[in-house]
């Protein structure tokens, strides 16, 4: 409970880059409140642009006028449900997170039922009732629809044992005749952060003990469901903190013709299968982007053992920041959005209507590889205790990483970290405070080590990189790890391609097929190492061999997710070398988000 906790306390302080994210966002114009009751709302980061519209329709109405007189003014956020759950457990930082809900919307329920537990575990009341969904989606088993129709889908049923057979299978998928597939690739989001993730760990487990409701602590220790555990996790081909990592570059890799070799499937919500089909991967379409639909769809897979709902509940919380009169107001909202109309605007955005009078239709059809008449079984949520256990189990059973961290020591990293703060901590401190917080998310058995990156470093002076700590079990290596980071000064130039083209090859001359390969590089700047005269053509250069590695049959897939630290890092580069290795960039270019970022990165493992 304790490593689980760790992370969620980590995560909960921030997050940012290339739709990578774990922390909030703002709440778009929604005007001034007036003298009306404001009722800010912390919703999770599928449904946050639903909740804009929603209140943008709302603020101003009638709907909002309170009995008695007065108005109602809502403000959603976007907060990821496992970051909100612990900062509602622990301490709501107002300036870091924005203004404490009065209203909070996770996901799915299951957090309502975490974040209590956390709260009786410190002696504390609850702060959510048995609040109501006003929207369903259910968990599936997304999968582009070649490999379906291989498993004979949907005429066969597939489920959580179907893929935990493909897991261990060393022929790959040459057991269903198509060797050119290689081995089975599973995409999961860690569950900490990410509902999917934890609906799919729930699913995984009542699968492994054949119930369907019940699920208890002795289950999740016996040993049969650790090994069922720990089979399908093998397949994993990383984590994450969001499962549009995983649609983005599997929409990326439709388009170059690769996305079989990139994932076979991944946990996510049927709401995204209706996006990545109608050309939207990641739900959100920018003024003037027109979708286009992927040459290979997905297919949702609802588990024959059974699947969840994110049934997004809406809680009213019962904390002493709420007020009566904002009690009053939340309840206002919560009635107009659950009115038919406004139902019907939830089904357009691809979500189940929480209103049985509404009936489940369009967008939600065959043609969008959904099937409006799954699940034919729902699992329940398991007891609060069995959750956090189950968080807690899952932090031993997950995949082992090998993992290099290369560290930017450039000259510039001794900035001033807040332009106007320039007595406050430079750069570089905030990056190694952040780097030194993120050792504790790995487990003992994960390997990892330290490389720095600079011009003129070494005995001679002549050297772009060191290596300070070799890649080797953290056990061994976390308090090394921390004291070289501390260690650690400005030096000179930026030669960003080289140490990224040398980081990779060493990774995969130390390739482990068992574990997660990555590299984690954070820099504050553009490629400098002198010769800028042979820049674009040493970018190509670096960015085919990267992609050499990433696809095929026989690829060592080395996964490079850059952090693009401070205002002059070259993120535009840093994203083409994230995507030539099918991961993501980050987006750290405040500084003072940089805690947050380091922790989203990490979640990948």
């Amino acid at each position: 409970m304790a490593v689980a906790a760790g992370l969620l306390v980590a995560a909960c302080s921030g997050g940012g880059g290339n739709k990578a994210t774990s922390g909030s966002a703002g709440s778009g114009d929604l005007g001034d409140p007036g003298n009306c009751t404001v009722v800010d709302m912390a919703a999770s980061s599928e449904k946050a642009d639903l909740m804009v519209a929603l209140a943008k329709t709302f603020n101003g109405s009638d709907a909002a006028k309170l009995p008695g007189g007065g108005c109602a003014f809502v403000r959603p956020q976007s907060k990821a449900s496992g970051a909100a759950a612990t900062l509602l457990a622990t301490d709501w930082n107002t300036v870091a997170e924005g203004p404490k809900p009065v209203v909070w919307s996770p996901a799915a329920s299951s957090w309502g039922a975490i974040l209590n537990q956390r709260l009786a575990d410190a002696g504390k009341p609850a702060m959510v009732g048995a609040g109501k969904p006003f929207q369903l989606t259910p968990l599936v088993i997304a999968m582009p629809k070649p490999m379906a129709d291989a498993l004979g889908y949907p005429a066969k049923p597939v489920g959580w044992a179907d893929i935990l057979r493909l897991a261990t299978d060393a022929r790959g998928w040459a057991a269903y005749g198509h060797p050119e597939w290689g081995r089975f690739k599973l995409g999961k989001t860690n569950p900490n952060f990410s509902t999917s993730g934890l609906n799919a760990l729930i699913g995984q487990a009542y699968a492994a003990t054949g119930k369907a409701r019940g699920l208890s602590a002795e289950d999740l220790n016996a040993a049969k469901t650790v090994a069922f555990a720990k089979g399908v996790e093998s397949s994993v081909v990383h984590y994450g903190d969001i499962t549009m990592t995983f649609l983005n570059n599997w929409f990326r890799t439709d388009r170059q013709g690769t996305s079989l070799q990139y994932a076979s499937a991944v946990a996510i919500e049927e709401k995204s299968v209706i996006d990545y089909n109608k050309g939207n991967p990641d739900g959100i379409l920018s003024p003037g982007e027109q979708p286009q639909a992927p040459r290979i769809p997905l297919v949702a897979i609802y588990p024959k053992e059974g699947t969840l709902y994110s049934d997004s509940p809406y809680y009213v919380l019962d904390a002493p920041w709420v007020t009566a009169p904002q009690k009053q107001a939340a309840q206002a909202f919560e009635t107009f959005i659950k009115t038919p109309a406004n139902q019907q605007r939830v089904l357009a955005f691809g979500f189940r209507p929480g209103n049985p009078d509404v009936a489940v239709a369009a967008p939600i059809t065959a043609a969008n590889g959904v099937d409006p008449t799954q699940p034919k079984t729902l699992l329940e949520v398991p007891q609060p205790a069995v959750l956090v256990k189950l968080l807690q189990n899952w932090s031993d059973q997950r995949k082992s990483a090998r993992v290099m961290l290369v560290l930017d020591v450039s000259g510039s990293m001794a900035e001033p970290a807040d332009d106007k703060n320039p007595s406050g901590p430079t750069k570089l401190d905030l990056a190694k405070k952040a780097s030194i917080d993120a050792l504790a998310q790995f487990k003992s058995t994960d390997d990892v080590g330290l490389r720095i990156f600079s011009t003129g470093l070494g005995p001679g002076q002549d050297q772009d990189y060191l290596d300070l700590l070799p890649v080797q079990q953290i056990s061994a290596n976390r308090e090394g790890l921390a004291t070289k980071i501390r260690d650690q000064v400005p030096a000179q130039a930026t030669p960003l391609y080289t140490v990224v083209e040398a980081s990779y090859q060493a990774a995969l001359r130390s390739y482990d097929p068992t574990r997660i390969n990555a590299v984690v590089l954070l820099t504050d700047g553009k490629n400098d190492d002198g010769n800028p005269n042979d820049d674009a053509q040493q970018l190509q250069n670096l960015l085919a061999t990267l992609r050499r590695g990433s696809s095929g049959e026989q690829a060592k897939p080395i996964r490079i997710f850059p952090i693009a630290y401070g205002s002059s890092a070259d993120f535009d580069t840093l994203k083409q070398i994230a995507e030539a290795t099918n991961s993501a960039a980050y987006d750290a270019r405040d500084p003072a988000s940089i805690t947050k970022v380091f922790t989203a990165v990490v979640s990948n493992f």
